[in-house]
């Protein structure tokens, strides 16, 4: 699945160049664009569909002050993208989609634009396409962000369980996590276990602190760092034997086995895979790679990747099952299958000699093709 955001240290795209990516490149093919504004509230919003062919499209709602419209219409292409391909390796009767809404994500009162009036003017536009698109939390909104939207759409997932959601996903998003791991685990060393593994954990905020919890059971080291101190703290208030260092940089250069990236996207580039120390890579983050060359740069050096859109799906099967009425033991069952379906991935990527990513990306292709011919 190529990333279709420009390289680190290019100019942003023009709108021309957004258009072209839409329409004529390999990473463009959505179905839908919407582009939302409210002026009373201040809503500036796109939603992108990027695939209905296995179903509505289901992503969340990014709340994020990008630098210029441009850079938000190619995030949510990107993110819209991804979400197809997560949704069919999680086999979800779901296609992909995904918005965001420009702007700072503080509430008014702290400097920023949210407000329930903007989020209601969301719902409008939301419900407006008629059930093409379900949305859900992303960076930036949460779940009471997500009762509000819903007061104005029924195409919303991500709600409180007062209000007849799932609540909280990542939960289930650090149990796919681990689950993947456990599958790096038994590819790489034999057992699906990370029990006397050395595993570095960056970012131990809503998922990565869930993880964490997951490997302290499992019997393994853990080594932790977030930009947050308050953070760390509370892993290690509630696992003194966790230890922590001081930056990333540090983390990735300490004797791992596994490294999983649990925090900002980009996180393996051209500084970090040279000094990279473990074997594995596996975390919750969204698009690690930094760009497409990275993940050869991986092979080479003989690191496993576990491409981040399936081992994190646990929290869009968490929020697709609200859908049917949510069930968390459903939820998770289904989320277990995370193990079967990074194995396989591992698996057709040795046998036909290709980076795990790109054999994800055959099999999701494969699936949607199926799917349309159907």
């Amino acid at each position: 699945m190529t990333d279709v955001r420009p390289l680190a240290g290019t100019p942003g795209p023009t709108g021309s160049s957004v258009l072209t990516t839409l329409f004529r490149s390999e990473q463009g093919g959505h179905e839908q664009v919407v582009i939302c504004q409210d002026r009373a509230s201040g809503l500036k919003a796109v939603i992108a569909v990027h695939s209905t062919a296995l179903g509505p499209a289901l992503g969340g709602t990014r709340f994020h002050p990008y630098a210029t419209e441009e850079e938000a219409v190619l995030d949510a292409l990107n993110l819209s993208r991804g979400m197809s391909y997560k949704n069919a390796l999680a086999g979800l009767p779901l296609g992909g989609g995904k918005a965001v809404i420009i702007g700072d994500p503080a509430a008014v009162t702290d400097g920023g634009i949210k407000s329930e009036e903007l989020l209601l003017a969301y719902g409008r536009f939301v419900e407006s396409l008629g059930g093409r698109y379900i949305t859900a939390c992303d960076v930036g909104t949460y779940v009471a962000d997500m009762d509000v939207v819903a007061r104005e759409s029924r195409h919303v997932t991500g709600r409180s369980p007062e209000n007849g959601g799932a609540g909280d996903s990542s939960v289930l998003t650090a149990f796919g996590v681990f689950q993947g791991m456990r599958a790096g685990a038994e590819h790489l060393w034999g057992a699906p276990t990370l029990r006397g593994r050395k595993v570095g954990v960056a970012g131990v905020g809503k998922v990565g602190h869930h993880l964490v919890d997951h490997l302290i059971e499992d019997g393994a080291e853990v080594v932790v760092t977030d930009v947050r101190v308050e953070s760390v703290d509370r892993i290690r208030a509630r696992h003194p034997q966790v230890t922590a260092v001081a930056d990333t940089s540090a983390l990735i250069r300490a004797d791992l086995d596994v490294y999983a990236p649990c925090a900002l996207g980009g996180a393996l580039d051209d500084e970090t895979v040279p000094v990279l120390s473990a074997k594995l890579v596996c975390g919750a983050a969204n698009n690690q790679l930094a760009h497409p060359g990275v993940e050869k740069d991986l092979a080479n050096r003989d690191i496993l990747y576990a491409p981040d859109y399936v081992v994190n799906a646990g929290g869009v099967i968490q929020v697709a099952d609200e859908l049917h009425g949510f069930d968390f033991d459903r939820a998770k069952a289904q989320a277990t299958k995370i193990f079967d379906t990074t194995a396989a991935i591992f698996a057709r990527a040795q046998s036909d000699g290709i980076p795990p990513a790109a054999a994800a990306d055959r099999i999701a292709e494969q699936r949607m093709a199926e799917a349309r011919r159907a």
